[in-house]
């Protein structure tokens, strides 16, 4: 611990961003770079504590996550950072996670939630800290390729080229494997770089890590869907093992009447064909689903609603509201959501700022239930029918909605995109492998093993866990690559 006092002397500051109404001009990424002495005093305020719960990551008692996933070694780093030690911080920043770029630019920070400071005080910005370290290490020229100085004989197919897939690949390539990704869109990264608009993790960020995973020695194939393009029986032929990180990709619907009209749309294909046409022709291609000039409506309350509106916005739309059925979070903790859990409360994202400095008002709105869509003459959607609700938990902790009367609300709306979650991996693959599945629908594979029920496959990521987040991807790679290892050499020295 650097300086004991330092959690007393100095506040947190939070990383400096460009001004919400300006950036929503451009695709550009927002945050700007703070100046190394503020960045020192940050990590300065690090209590170095006895028990880290910041880097805890696990459950409690199924009620909330508690600290980093990927287990980082935060006190190590903030005080390394505090020290001037910029190069050392990089190595324990890299001893944890693959890709601190990915995870500084898009994890909700439960690192921060779980910081003891957080008791009584503004959390340490880890995050902040966290994202200039690795940024530090690419502008110092740290950050090199490092192939491993043997090869072991044995090929890995990994299958997906999310964040599961590309830290599965990396810590495969390092114990020796040689390792191919296959990739059915037409650029590595998965979700990283069609799921997360290009402002928030562009998509040279993306491709600046995966030019240093080709040059480690892993191959990577685009443009090629295993189940169609290759055969999933051919791949396991051909390799010594598979490594599935397909993620959950099949989008939860609503049944409501109108459904069927034009307009209505999931929110990935939204956001994943804004992204191509960014990057194929700066939208000139006009292959995209333009917001400009229309009524949106995003349904769904969560990361992705926000990714909706963040595009939209600077598409140009007339209005944009997002629709979240809950109830609106409590400004500070419940008591049924006390510390070191992931702080269950209020905020503005990005995006909202962004929708407030444009339309003058922040664009959610709580309790509200689609009841019907309306379309016009020519079978376009026009307007939303809905309706307040009430959700209340039974006995068996289902979520109850029970609508509320005299709530009923029509919405204008040219543009509806549906974001409220999924519903697990697509079938494919997983039935021309015969793998067993759970009753939600994602790949059986035991938590600590990885292991299908077919012999020398292998699952992790959204596909075995369900939705998460980008850094649980991450754990989950890393861990499933620690036991691919084993199962092909008998043991694995793979952290």
């Amino acid at each position: 611990m650097g300086k004991p006092t330092g959690f007393i002397e100095y506040r947190r500051e939070n990383p400096t961003k460009r001004d919400p109404f300006e950036r929503t001009k451009s695709w550009k990424e927002f945050q700007i770079l703070m100046p190394e002495p503020a960045l020192r005093q940050q990590g300065a305020r690090c209590m170095d504590c006895g028990v880290p719960f910041c880097q805890t990551g696990t459950t409690m008692d199924g009620s909330g996550e508690i600290g980093c996933p990927v287990y980082n070694l935060i006190p190590e780093w903030n005080d390394l950072v505090y020290r001037g030690k910029w190069k050392e911080a990089l190595e324990r920043l890299h001893k944890t996670n693959n890709f601190p770029e990915f995870t500084g630019r898009v994890c909700p920070a439960p690192c921060e939630g779980s910081c003891t400071v957080a008791i009584s005080d503004d959390a340490v910005s880890i995050k902040s800290i966290e994202y200039h370290i690795v940024e530090r290490g690419f502008q110092e020229g740290w950050i090199v390729p490092q192939p491993p100085s043997k090869r072991t004989g044995k090929k890995v197919a990994v299958v997906g080229s999310g964040p599961a897939g590309l830290s599965a690949a990396a810590q495969l390539n390092k114990a020796g494997h040689s390792v191919t990704v296959f990739e059915r869109e037409d650029r590595i990264g998965g979700l990283l770089t069609y799921g997360i608009p290009d402002v928030k993790l562009a998509n040279h960020i993306v491709e600046r890590r995966v030019k240093i995973l080709e040059e480690e020695g892993i191959t990577f194939k685009t443009n090629v869907e295993i189940g169609k393009d290759i055969s999933a029986a051919q791949l396991k032929k051909d390799f010594d093992s598979v490594l599935l990180c397909t993620g959950a990709t099949k989008p939860r619907d609503v049944e409501v009447e109108g459904r069927e009209l034009k307009g209505i749309h999931y929110a990935m294909d939204f956001l994943t064909a804004n992204t191509k046409s960014l990057l194929n022709s700066n939208h000139e291609d006009g292959n995209y689903i333009s917001a400009k000039d229309k009524n949106v409506i995003v349904i769904g309350g969560g990361d992705t609603g926000v990714d909706c509106i963040t595009t939209s916005v600077r598409h140009g739309a007339k209005s944009i509201t997002q629709f979240d059925i809950n109830r609106q979070k409590p400004d500070e903790r419940s008591d049924k959501n006390p510390w070191p859990l992931f702080p269950i409360i209020h905020t503005v994202e990005d995006g909202q700022k962004e929708a407030k400095a444009v339309y003058g008002t922040d664009p959610r709105s709580y309790q509200v239930s689609t009841t019907k869509f309306v379309g016009d003459k020519d079978g376009n959607v026009k307007e939303i029918h809905t309706i307040g609700v009430e959700t209340t938990i039974d006995d068996k902790g289902r979520k109850i909605r029970t609508p509320i009367p005299g709530t009923e609300k029509v919405w204008p709306a040219d543009l509806v995109f549906l974001a409220i979650g999924f519903t697990g991996p697509e079938e494919r693959i997983i039935e021309e492998l015969s793998i067993e599945t759970t009753s939600r629908s994602t790949i059986e594979a035991e938590y600590g093993k990885y292991m299908t029920s077919v012999p020398g496959v292998f699952a992790a990521g959204d596909n075995r866990r369900g939705q998460s987040l980008v850094v649980w991807a991450i754990h989950e790679g890393r861990e499933a690559a620690r036991e691919c290892d084993r199962y092909l050499m008998g043991s694995s020295n793979l952290p």
